[in-house]
């Protein structure tokens, strides 16, 4: 869970490098817009913009599935007695909206997941060989932000969430964390985003956190050891904490110099007990699990923003809402050019075909610039079997077969690698 701090570290408001805002960016490659009568603060998604969150979603799942976590969904509202055992009522109640009456109780949209994986956890009893348990949900949550901090994708109300829960014992704890951090750096290099710092986000004065000296002590030192034990410089900074425990933030910084949190893990000792969570160990006795969080990718919609400027809308050729554009010379390759399309298509690739009617070669060259992969054919590639491809960086691989050019795409697309050819 990020604090208020994390999600209001930059004002939207102030002056933005204009070839780097997402927010134009967005809008001009038609991935998401906004409109009064939906709301502030409450982004929709175009179809394009749907096929990056869609793609970045199944990355982060099946990294999930391969390091062991199981998915569980869970709803967005929850009653209010939910939050007040948990402490968000008390220590996050500014970031809530505000309770509905429904049939005699109050339910509130859901600030954070974690208490509803604390209930699902302990829906069932648990043995000690079970744990570490690894909880995952792609779900959303709600922050009640006023609407002058509201922008783009980087400060919205509702937020679908990369977030995980790891139930494990007290000495599973630093390999646990340890293992996400690893896991949000291969993610970072599939994305090809730079981590700025590494910051041990610690408590600092006044009472928006729980008092509990020891547990905070034990938490801090177990992350202070994670660190340590991965090598990775970092820095700390007090009043950063989440209200429930320490936490290590990973942050990253935009094409204008302004530095968020996308990442974190953090360990909570507060939860499980407010929960009574247990399981039952060796000794047949029962025993408190440590409650890890973990966000890889943080919010779909900070991570996207992200991206888009970090890469200037030409992202990765796994994220990429069209992978493979075919130009056709003229009407007369246009033939071969819909083959090559239904070939990649057939192979999994998001290919379009750019014919004549839309330009010269070169004006729609020019208009799909950020496209990974043009495949042009003319008369010549035709009569061969033959594409002739112009990769985004500029460089021209010889004229290739159809099946030979898809088949390579293919297999760096499948890969998430960065690198457009190898």
């Amino acid at each position: 869970m990020t604090s208020r701090h994390d999600q209001r570290q930059h004002n939207p408001r102030q002056p933005r490098h204009r070839a780097h805002d997402h927010r134009r960016l967005g809008r001009e490659l038609g991935l998401f817009d906004t409109d009064p009568l939906i709301g502030a603060g409450l982004p929709y998604w175009l179809p394009d913009g749907a096929t990056v969150r869609h793609s970045l979603e199944e990355y982060i799942r099946a990294a999930e599935r391969e390091a062991g976590y199981q998915h569980v969904y869970s709803p967005v509202l929850g009653k209010r007695e939910l939050y007040e055992i948990s402490g968000h009522w008390a220590h996050y109640g500014d970031d809530m909206f505000p309770p509905m009456d429904l049939g005699g109780e109050q339910v509130v949209l859901r600030p954070s997941l974690c208490p509803h994986h604390a209930v699902i956890y302990r829906s069932r009893s648990h043995s000690y060989r079970e744990l570490p348990l690894r909880m995952a949900e792609l779900g959303g949550m709600y922050r009640a932000e006023l609407s002058g901090v509201l922008g783009g994708l980087t400060r919205v109300r509702a937020i679908q969430l990369n977030d995980a829960h790891i139930f494990c014992t007290l000495d599973q704890v630093a390999e646990e964390a340890r293992a996400a951090l690893a896991m949000i750096g291969r993610a970072y290099e599939a994305l090809g985003i730079a981590v700025h710092r590494y910051r041990l986000s610690l408590p600092g004065p006044g009472g928006k956190y729980v008092s509990a000296p020891e547990k905070w002590r034990r938490s801090t030192a177990l992350l202070t050891e994670v660190l340590d034990r991965s090598g990775v410089p970092y820095e700390a900074a007090e009043g950063e904490a989440a209200f429930y425990g320490p936490k290590i933030d990973v942050q990253v910084v935009d094409g204008a110099g302004r530095e968020s949190t996308l990442s974190t893990v953090q360990v909570d000792f507060h939860q499980p007990e407010r929960f009574d969570l247990h399981y039952i160990g060796a000794d047949g006795a029962r025993h408190r699990p440590v409650m890890v969080h973990r966000s890889v990718i943080g919010s779909v919609e900070r991570a996207v923003a992200h991206l888009v400027e970090q890469h200037g809308g030409a992202f990765p050729a796994w994220l990429a809402p069209t992978q493979l554009v075919v130009l056709p010379v003229s009407d007369t390759e246009l033939p071969n050019a819909e083959a090559l399309a239904r070939r990649g298509a057939r192979l999994g690739l998001r290919t379009r075909v750019a014919g004549p009617g839309r330009g010269s070669l070169g004006a729609r060259i020019r208009e799909d610039r950020r496209v990974p992969y043009q495949a042009v054919i003319g008369a010549r590639e035709a009569a061969a079997g033959l594409v002739a491809l112009r990769l985004r960086d500029g460089r021209r691989p010889a004229p290739q077969s159809a099946d030979d050019a898809v088949t390579r795409i293919r297999a760096l697309v499948e890969a998430h690698s960065t690198a457009l050819w190898a």
